[in-house]
């Protein structure tokens, strides 16, 4: 019985001897190959790379030269030439009935100043009358009429308030008639011995065009 308790213990203790045997075996292998892996990932960094290094100059191409041609001077442009400009038919401007047109004038006289039976002392008579501005359009397009003006002759001789009564054709000579009318002078109506004014003075005032 000994001999054979003896027997089962050297067998477990070889055993044992052998697994510490194949254990430090393994060990001192692993070590070895971790340190030739070591030394295999230090290698690139710690030895200088082989071979030379080659740098590549590229020379750029020098562009062509620009000629540029000298700037040229504008032709001379001629002023274009004087042109008088159109000179527009005489004008004739014809006041109450002296250039004996169709139209029937109504009487130049206001109507009579009564009062108490006295005469008058003088009547009024114009003193100057300025010719009207005869307007460009009508005279270019050869348009001619009148215009019949009611206004009031005043105590100074002036005139004031006038209005068109009727024109021929409308909307065209107005507005010259009016303004021409404003510079009318008159020697005033003189009723005992005292200047008055005299309302309801008509005049005409006619745009004919001189043929020529």
């Amino acid at each position: 019985m000994r001999d054979r308790i003896a027997g089962l213990e050297q067998r477990t203790f070889l055993r044992y001897a052998l697994g510490v045997a194949l254990g430090l075996g393994v060990t001192i292998l692993l070590l070895l190959l971790m340190e030739k892996l070591i030394e295999s990932d230090r290698s690139p960094y710690s030895e200088p790379p082989k071979g030379e290094l080659l740098s590549f100059v590229r020379l750029l191409e020098e562009p062509p030269p620009v000629i540029r041609e000298p700037p040229t001077e504008p032709p001379e442009v001629e002023p274009p030439p004087d042109v008088d400009p159109p000179e527009l038919p005489p004008v004739r401007i014809c006041e109450e009935i002296e250039c004996g047109a169709p139209v029937e004038p109504p009487p130049a006289d206001p109507p009579d100043v009564t009062g108490n039976g006295v005469a008058t002392d003088g009547d009024f008579l114009p003193i100057m009358k300025v010719a009207p501005e005869y307007p460009r359009g009508a005279a270019s397009r050869g348009i001619e009429g009148y215009v019949l003006l009611e206004f009031t002759v005043t105590s100074l001789g002036s005139v004031r308030d006038p209005v068109v009564v009727d024109a021929s054709p409308p909307g065209v000579f107005e507005r010259a008639a009016t303004a021409a009318s404003l510079k009318f002078r008159y020697k005033p109506r003189v009723l005992n011995g005292q200047p008055v004014d005299v309302r309801g003075v008509r005049n005409v005032i006619r745009f004919e065009l001189e043929s020529g």
